[in-house]
């Protein structure tokens, strides 16, 4: 069955009692059952609150602009509106800040400011800012090695790799990031993770990861010498969050909540997704509302607001650009967790699959998030639509 746009039919996915249409524990994330579910992934697996604590919600002041007949352009290059573009790229929440204040705000697919929605890699993102924190603190260095924090790791691919090549995902160690091949390593993710159970008709000799952590300890292969060059692989990520973890005590659940989520201001209490040995997954598990995310991205546009160290998001702003980074972004780069659109404006943007995205603009002074569920894993068109009327946006509102 294929997926659905927010102008078309509805199916009943989880709907009734019993639902008429109960979601397949082996597809959920896939078309068209993550319609439904990246809103509602809390019913499907096990996760763990990132208590948003007893302070005051930050204010975001209302100063709106209907852009919905802005003119921009669709996936194939054709003229359209914003909203013509929002329901094309399968939509659930968009919103834009200006200097701090709501310029455009728009809920769609049944999602409401109260909602939370899985933001995929936008979570490393959040696990990024979070290492800074602490790297501002002293209490990580990115300058040291992997096995410094995680001597297990000595007998992995990470041998010899500092932090900061983790950090900008520079290891040589050998993982794959075939989406589709529940073989590949970051299909065994899903399983290592708890997302997935182990997949039908696969070889019954396989010996799948039980955890994430196992999944790393059996990562031994290294393509290249670390530092040598950019190659995106999400386990990267946790094994900050594993390094994190080690060097204060905490689970990642606990950090981002006491590090950044209380002192944001957010709104909501946000969640991630656990494995059975109680790891929050870093590298995708993140859930939170429109309006905190947004909170999170006016934090970062804010040079961190005193809560993210300054100069940890200059640094981050100062990627080495190239043309190996994205097909979406021919002037791209990565650093920190975070990606670079270009050497011009050092925009910094939050990405997940499915069109998940935080767009943080100094130059605009503004703050666009997009939560999506693509049919698709990845698109460059829609990426590349999105971009554009995120410029078309900001030419706009200046």
């Amino acid at each position: 069955m294929g997926s659905y746009r927010n102008n078309e039919n509805v199916p009943p996915i989880m709907q009734g009692s019993p639902p008429a249409m109960p979601l397949p524990r082996t597809s959920w994330d896939e078309p068209p059952w993550n319609r439904w579910a990246f809103q509602h992934v809390r019913e499907i697996v096990p996760t763990v609150e990132v208590w948003r604590g007893e302070g005051p919600v930050r204010a975001l002041p209302r100063a709106e602009t209907n852009l919905d007949q802005l003119s921009v352009t669709d996936s194939e290059g054709r003229p359209t509106t914003l909203a013509g573009l929002l329901d094309e790229t399968y939509t659930d929440g968009f919103l834009v800040l200006k200097d701090g204040k709501i310029a455009y705000e728009r809920y769609f697919n049944g999602m409401t400011p109260r909602t939370p929605h899985l933001s995929q890699s936008v979570a490393k993102s959040v696990t990024g800012a979070v290492f800074g924190i602490l790297a501002g603190r002293g209490v990580v260095d990115p300058n040291r090695l992997v096995t410094d924090y995680l001597p297990e790791l000595a007998a992995t691919g990470w041998k010899g790799a500092k932090l900061s090549h983790v950090l900008d995902m520079t290891t040589g160690v050998r993982f794959g990031e075939a989406y589709t091949d529940p073989y590949s390593d970051i299909g065994q993710v899903d399983v290592a993770s708890g997302w997935k159970p182990v997949p039908s008709g696969t070889d019954p000799a396989f010996k799948w990861p039980e955890h994430v952590f196992q999944l790393i300890l059996g990562l031994t292969e290294t393509t290249r010498p670390h530092g040598e060059a950019f190659e995106y692989r999400s386990i990267e990520t946790d094994v900050l969050a594993f390094v994190m973890e080690r060097a204060t005590g905490k689970r990642l659940a606990q950090l981002v909540s006491e590090e950044l989520w209380q002192k944001i201001g957010a709104e909501e209490s946000a969640y991630f997704t656990v494995d059975s040995a109680g790891y929050a997954l870093a590298d995708g598990g993140f859930n939170a509302s429109l309006r905190d995310y947004a909170r999170f991205g006016q934090t970062i546009l804010e040079d961190g607001a005193g809560i993210v160290p300054a100069d940890w998001i200059a640094e981050t702003r100062n990627g080495v650009h190239g043309s190996n980074y994205s097909a979406s972004m021919p002037e791209g780069s990565y650093r920190n967790q975070f990606w670079i659109e270009d050497p011009r404006s050092r925009a910094l943007m939050c990405r997940g699959v499915f069109g998940q995205l935080i767009h943080i603009d100094w130059d605009s002074r503004m703050v666009t998030v997009k939560l999506s569920t693509w049919p698709d894993f990845t698109s460059v068109a829609y990426s590349v639509a999105t971009l554009k009327a995120i410029h078309a946006i900001a030419d706009a509102l200046a």
